[in-house]
């Protein structure tokens, strides 16, 4: 079989799987969202932290406790890291440094799992699954939380209420992520993934010493990593590590955790609102735009000219034998669409075309289907856009699901999507006016450039992958890409959340003749369209000058 049809088959196999788990998945998390009945495992949750979850909250009031969570959450695991040396199940690991525990705490918090450390190097069993395994679960029930309480700004009328942030918090956790993640786990098990709490082995003998590998409960925090579109590796080889992920059926089921719960929640949307077409349109604007990027980054990897290409079939440099280009290509382009970041490969040895794509996908906002929950809020975001535009070029007043987008409406909306370019775009400017931040480069010319574009477009967008030629275990770079990580995740959450609340103090607009028909492809196509364009008169100048200018170059 060629590796082209290889990857092919594997694509219609990872397309097929979502589509059986599509309407009962989205089904659930609708009751999941919509139930008043407590479970008994979450009400000593909830007596424990003190909460009320029956209590309805306005948008601040949730807020509040968005925000609240999270800043315990990063307080908690700087200090974890910062007495390590002192915890049993430390491996013998140090404690780690200031500047690299408060990248790592916002990192794991913002859902980001940025990673400038030698994850079996560095952290011991203690802090693996005590700290980073636990916010892998909360980090992703925060960012859904945040998407179900915009969904219920839609549903709702004339109330201002969006739900209790807590249950929503718990309820993730507890109904969705915990059950899939314990089958999950059993099957990277079976495939052959780690599952201990062994210490450090030496094991062969190599010219100049042994080789040293750790175990750890690697399984387990493999498919959250995957299922929150977290993506920390347990290993700094991520998942093209063995222990990892250790063949082609492993590879391709990580990949089906990263996109199933992002895909699904549009049929939770949909559901929610009392239309499923609305969900239907959104899951379809996702699918051109994911199953684009996989094709083109499928061809980009595939054509590589000159003889090491027609030797190898392709950029094989990077890549793992026992997946090949076909699986690498969909694995990248399915993180980087989401805010997951995880690696079977190395992006940084992707054709200059492929290292673009990939930074195209995060620049999107990564909504296609983009992360856990995150994903969804962004996605209505620029649905809102291209609601308003439609609306200009009428001159009608906009409506989305029967809601006015009026001016307060779309200056949240215009907010969301201006942080994050402001975030990439300055940090990596400032990281060029500087001296000290070029020194950590180990490339020069566009592909140099490129190397930190993507690390604070990797940041800033919550989603942790990088190229590999950087070395970013510095102060500036801890501490910068830390603070464009919080920045990038929380920020536009305080945004998302004042346009739930505005939306659900709304009185319902009557559909009429002149209404734009949102449910149906002309809107699925000006929607993909606003995206690009949005983006493109964003990102096009800074991409000229990294990766466009890198490919026409090869």
């Amino acid at each position: 079989m060629s590796p082209v049809l290889a990857g092919i088959l594997q694509l219609l196999a990872l397309v097929v799987a979502l589509g059986l788990s599509y309407r009962p998945l989205g089904d659930h998390m609708a009751k999941v969202y919509s139930s008043e009945k407590h479970l008994k495992p979450e009400k000593w949750i909830y007596k424990a932290i003190g909460a009320n979850p029956s209590v309805e909250m306005r948008w601040p009031a949730y807020l509040r406790g968005v925000l609240a969570f999270s800043a315990v959450s990063v307080l908690f695991l700087y200090l974890l890291q910062r007495v390590q040396g002192s915890l049993p199940g430390s491996l013998g690991f140090v404690s780690i440094d200031p500047d690299q525990a408060f990248n790592t705490a916002a990192s794991f918090v913002a859902n980001t799992n940025w990673q400038s450390y030698y994850g079996e190097q560095a952290m011991g069993h203690v802090v693996q699954t005590g700290g980073l395994a636990v916010q892998n679960f909360v980090s992703a029930a925060v960012g859904m939380a945040v998407a179900v309480a915009l969904v219920r700004g839609f549903a709702r009328s004339r109330s201002g209420e969006l739900g209790n942030f807590w249950a929503d918090l718990v309820r993730g956790v507890v109904r969705i992520l915990l059950p899939i993640s314990v089958v999950g786990a059993l099957v990277l098990v079976a495939c052959g993934a780690i599952q201990n709490f062994s210490g450090i082995h030496e094991v062969g003998q190599f010219t100049g010493g042994t080789q040293q590998w750790n175990g750890g409960a690697v399984a387990s925090q493999e498919v959250i990593k995957e299922l929150g579109t977290n993506g920390g590796g347990y290993f700094n080889a991520n998942s093209a590590h063995p222990f990892e992920n250790p063949n082609g059926l492993s590879n391709l089921f990580e990949i089906y955790l990263i996109l199933v719960i992002p895909f699904a929640l549009t049929r939770t949307f949909g559901r929610m609102v009392g239309s499923l077409k609305q969900g239907y349109a959104i899951l379809s604007t996702m699918a051109v735009i994911w199953l684009g990027f996989t094709a083109l980054m499928m061809w980009t990897e595939f054509a590589g000219r000159g003889p090491a290409f027609e030797l190898a079939g392709g950029a094989m440099e990077g890549k793992e034998t026992r997946f090949g280009i076909g699986a690498s290509a969909i694995f990248s382009v399915a993180t980087t669409l989401t805010s997951t970041g995880a690696v079977n490969s190395f992006h940084s040895s992707n054709t200059g075309f492929g290292g673009g794509i990939n930074l195209l996908g995060m620049q999107l906002g990564e909504i296609a289907p983009g992360g856990v929950g995150s994903g969804l809020y962004g996605m209505l975001i620029m649905a809102i856009i291209a609601v308003f535009i439609a609306g200009l070029m009428v001159g009608r007043t906009p409506e989305y699901l029967g809601k006015k987008i009026g001016t307060r409406e779309i200056k949240f909306a215009a907010c969301y999507i201006l942080v994050t370019p402001a975030l990439v775009l300055g940090f990596t400017a400032a990281s060029f006016v500087l001296d000290t931040p070029s020194n950590s480069m180990t490339n020069s010319g566009a592909h140099g450039f490129s190397e930190i574009l993507y690390a604070y477009t990797s940041g800033a967008n919550n989603n942790g992958s990088a190229f590999a030629g950087l070395n970013a275990d510095t102060q500036w770079f801890n501490s910068t890409i830390g603070i464009a990580m919080l920045l990038g995740r929380f920020l536009p959450m305080v945004f998302v959340l004042a346009l739930a609340g505005s939306l659900a103090e709304q009185r319902p607009v009557p559909e009429t003749a002149g209404t734009l028909r949102t449910e149906k492809p002309l809107f699925t196509g000006l929607l993909v369209g606003t995206i690009m364009i949005i983006t493109g008169l964003t990102y096009f100048p800074a991409l000229a000058l990294g990766p466009l200018a890198e490919g026409l170059a090869a």
